[in-house]
């Protein structure tokens, strides 16, 4: 019988250019949502480690990109090993520095299982091309080829699976990596990667993990001139000023949200609820593809709210490493206190709440999932609400739907629900969505679903060949093999 592996230990350190050492900048504290203690107390990296790393990620990049593609290909699959092998120290992390429940948890594990396992399939698929020509004896070649070296920007919700599926197709395609977690989450968003890529013989100064205030270091990261890509996964205002201040760069997006669940006349409304409540309530709500508004058909409306209000009645709100929870803590106060305004200000404007409460727990900031009824306008349903807050709308007919799931800046996930499948497909093609989920919803299709938003939800794909686009570029050689005359 094979033992569990020693837990990872040395978390105070930070992998920089080639060796884990302390960051030269001041300390921040790694806290558990749910019990208030401080995990972790981190040294950060301040402007001089950035460079280091940026400068070690150059350097190192091209050995790596000149290695064969099975043996990039053996680093992703031993990573997805080492991640199965440690299931349990993954999940735990997951828990305890991002709240998650043990169900999110394990989804999130399994996601990032699969990133590293299709990451273990690319350096096979970055194949190129033979361009036809018109001059005699001249051959157009285009190679696929690595950008270079990568920074990814992840956020604190999902920050496992979030951040690998960005650095593991970028290093499975011959990039290097500089990751920048959220501060909320500096383990699960970046230690413990480098932790699990380099038990699986990664080269340790292909990816280095900079813990360092967003403000400072990070707008120097994004201005920086070696990476060729910023990868970031976070709200629409920060995503925003990184395309203006990134100068020439490819851009990989995924900002905010305010994705609609519309139930048609012809749904089956106990199959919609179930959705509506997974979709609003898993992992608190604090996901960017989460149903943010659930739009009912007048027909059905009323009976909806109730069994949706009964379903939510009975989630169980608490300690998230009890399997038996539903919900846990948001991920600190200023989050916790974004989410009670914005319900408050729904409340002010006439929105009925039908249930709701007020955060407990050993922290404070385990807050009961609320349902609110509204219109367009109400703020819980005009702006992304980033918790357990899910609010209702009437539609009088398919296309005042519609009109209602397009009434957003933003454009990155939805869903329809239909008696009628080909009916969903023809509403779903209609909504200004970079995906739309007939008769489901999906927060989480694991790495080879190709995703991403329209309007101010971003720019980019992910997963599947998406990541081939993303993480390389193509190189046209031509290659003249026989004399050519040149006629002015």
């Amino acid at each position: 019988m094979t033992s569990s592996p020693a837990p990872y230990d040395g978390f105070t350190s930070l992998p920089l250019a080639g060796t884990w050492r302390t960051g030269k900048g001041e300390p921040r504290q790694d806290v558990d949502p749910w019990t208030g203690d401080v995990l972790l107390e981190i040294p950060q990296a301040d402007l001089a480690d950035a460079e280091e790393a940026m400068d070690a990620a150059r350097s190192a990049q091209r050995a790596w990109a000149e290695r064969l593609p099975r043996e990039r290909a053996a680093v992703m699959a031993a990573a997805a090993d080492v991640l199965r092998r440690r299931k349990d120290e993954v999940t735990r992390w997951l828990i305890r520095e991002g709240g998650s429940t043990v169900a999110k948890a394990e989804a999130e594990w399994a996601a990032t299982v699969a990133d590293f396992t299709e990451a273990a399939s690319l350096p096979h698929r970055a194949s190129g091309r033979i361009m036809p020509s018109d001059v005699p004896g001249k051959e157009s070649r285009v190679y696929r080829t690595p950008l270079g070296v990568a920074l990814v920007i992840s956020p604190w919700n999902w920050p496992l699976h979030l951040s690998c599926r960005s650095v593991a197709p970028a290093l499975a395609l011959g990039n290097a990596v500089v990751l920048k977690p959220a501060g909320d989450t500096p383990v699960t968003g970046g230690l413990l990667i480098a932790k699990i890529l380099q038990e699986a013989g990664l080269p340790a100064e292909l990816l280095s993990v900079l813990v360092a205030p967003g403000g400072e270091v990070g707008d120097t990261l994004v201005e920086h001139p070696v990476p060729r890509l910023v990868s970031f996964t976070g709200s629409t205002p920060v995503g925003k000023g990184i395309s203006a201040k990134a100068g020439i760069k490819k851009l990989a997006l995924e900002l905010g949200g305010n994705a609609p669940l519309v139930v048609l006349d012809d749904a089956d409304v106990d199959r919609a609820v179930d959705a509506a409540v997974f979709g609003s309530f898993f992992h608190q709500g604090q996901i960017c593809i989460r149903t943010n508004r659930v739009i009912v058909d007048d027909t059905l409306h009323d009976h909806f709210v109730e069994r949706f209000t009964a379903r939510v009645g009975e989630l169980t709100a608490g300690d998230p490493s009890d399997p038996a929870t539903d919900i846990g803590p948001v991920v600190n106060r200023k989050q916790l206190d974004g989410i009670t305004d914005l319900v408050q200000r729904s409340v002010d404007s006439g929105a009925e709440l039908l249930t709701g409460g007020d955060a407990r727990g050993p922290s404070g900031l385990l807050l009961p999932p609320h349902v609110l009824l509204g219109t367009a306008g109400c703020p819980t349903a005009a702006e992304e609400v980033f918790g357990p807050v899910a609010t209702v709308l009437r539609a009088a007919d398919e296309e005042h739907a519609l009109a209602l799931a397009n009434d957003t800046e933003y454009g990155l996930s939805s869903a329809v629900f239909t008696g009628d499948a080909e009916r969903g497909v023809r509403f779903a093609l209609r909504v200004d969505a970079g995906m739309t989920h007939v008769n489901d919803q999906t927060v989480n299709d694991q790495a080879n679903t190709a995703f991403g938003g329209e309007k101010d939800s971003g720019l980019g794909r992910f997963g599947g060949d998406w990541a081939l686009e993303e993480f390389t570029t193509d190189h046209w050689v031509s290659v003249q093999h026989t004399p050519r005359t040149y006629a002015f």
